[in-house]
């Protein structure tokens, strides 16, 4: 097998844990990294010759290599794929008694570039790394091995593809998947957009901070900013709430809202606000609207570390506009999936508007991602979501 040679002391992150290697950590003038194609399998080394591991290699990524053993005896195969997803597997199947979660995280899951989301019998596959694309048949019938599914869908339209050389699509590589599933998420029913929605029809990711969002929200009024299919909204409605309004750009993802009310048979009042979150709850404001608990939970701002500045600007504006929007006492739900944010950076954007707006702020929650999406103690990357729970008040002089 190729080899690629790190350069002096550019192995501790390797050996601290980490499984990335970047372009600028290899010795190119020994090992060349336009010597490979995409998706090779090659053996670290470290500037001394020590073998480190095998990774799979892209020549043309900043993130050149991705390291999938630490003994050059394993490389990415069938047989590998199979050991890892009874792992993956197992740590699911000792959380959730239903089958409805993600059954792959990537890197967390020793298998990096990959994400598997289960929906019952159905899986919905994202590929975003030219290694695991090199293997893509290999997954499919590790998969088929393992879950025995009645279908799989190949979600391939990330953009974490374009940057990888890879093309987008959307096909199935097994069994016929409808245009939309179901699934069950903390005693909720749900239907979820597969073929067309948001990253693979559904965030699992939230489903604790879900959970614990019910406890508030008993005959109270609830407000859902960029609810998407309605994974918030729809289980503060079954939790019973009055009524809840749902904001989204989507006029497709709002139809969805309806059909996950309607499976749920919810009977509360329901308002559905198609448009631009920032000018549908300004909107609100001006007609004085008010509720007890306004759910936050935005796209991510942040995508990459440049993006920082522009990014906590519109935290920091959306944040604002929906602490307005909070009814005394009421309880504001603060989300952010930018790995790049930090939590305590979003508390500080929630005291900076709690004293711009003259209002005193409690954080009585904070939550993060759920059990199927393990953080990788090595890999901070891996840990990105956030979930912080605020009771709001008016001024107390404080």
């Amino acid at each position: 097998m190729s080899v690629i040679r790190l350069k002096g002391q550019a192995d501790r992150r390797i050996r601290a844990g980490h499984q990335w290697i970047y372009s600028n950590e290899v010795n190119t003038s020994q090992t060349p990294l336009k010597q490979f194609s995409p998706g090779d399998q090659v053996v670290v080394e470290t500037a001394q010759g020590k073998p480190l591991g095998i990774a799979t290699i892209n020549p043309n990524t900043l993130i050149c290599g991705r390291l999938i053993s630490r003994s050059t005896d394993t490389v990415l195969n069938k047989s590998t794929l199979v050991h890892r997803l009874n792992i993956a597997l197992s740590l699911r199947d000792m959380t959730y008694p239903a089958p409805y979660y993600r059954l792959v995280f990537g890197d967390s899951d020793g298998l990096s570039g990959l994400v598997v989301d289960r929906f019952a019998d159905i899986l919905v596959v994202q590929i975003s790394t030219a290694g695991m694309e090199r293997i893509k048949d290999e997954i499919v019938e590790a998969l088929q091995d393992v879950v025995k599914p009645s279908a799989i869908l190949m979600k391939n339209d990330g953009k974490m593809r374009q940057i990888e050389g890879l093309d987008s699509y959307v096909e199935e590589a097994f069994g016929t998947v409808p245009e939309v599933v179901f699934l069950q998420e903390n005693d909720v029913l749900f239907q979820a957009p597969v073929w067309d929605g948001q990253k693979t029809g559904w965030f699992y990711d939230h489903r604790e901070n879900r959970k614990t969002m019910q406890g508030f929200c008993g005959g109270k009024r609830v407000l859902d900013v960029f609810s998407y299919v309605g994974g918030w909204g729809v289980q503060a409605a079954s939790a019973g709430a009055t009524d809840v309004t749902f904001i989204d750009a989507s006029e497709s993802a709002l139809s969805h809202v309806e059909a996950n009310l309607s499976l749920n048979q919810y009977e509360g009042d329901s308002n559905l606000m198609h448009g631009d979150a920032f000018e549908a709850m300004q909107s609100l404001i001006e007609d004085q609207e008010r509720f007890d608990v306004v759910i936050m939970d935005p796209p991510a701002f942040i995508a990459r570390r440049k993006d920082i500045k522009a990014g906590e600007g519109a935290y920091h504006r959306v944040n604002q506009l929906a602490m307005r929007l909070v009814a005394k006492g009421g309880i504001l739900i603060s989300g952010s999936c930018s790995m790049h944010l930090e939590t305590s950076r979003l508390h500080d954007i929630i005291r900076s508007n709690s004293r711009q707006l003259e209002r005193f702020s409690q954080l009585i929650y904070r939550g993060t991602q759920a059990p199927d999406h393990p953080v990788h103690p090595a890999i901070p990357e891996t840990e990105y979501l956030k979930a912080m729970f605020y009771r709001i008040h008016n001024n107390m002089g404080l």
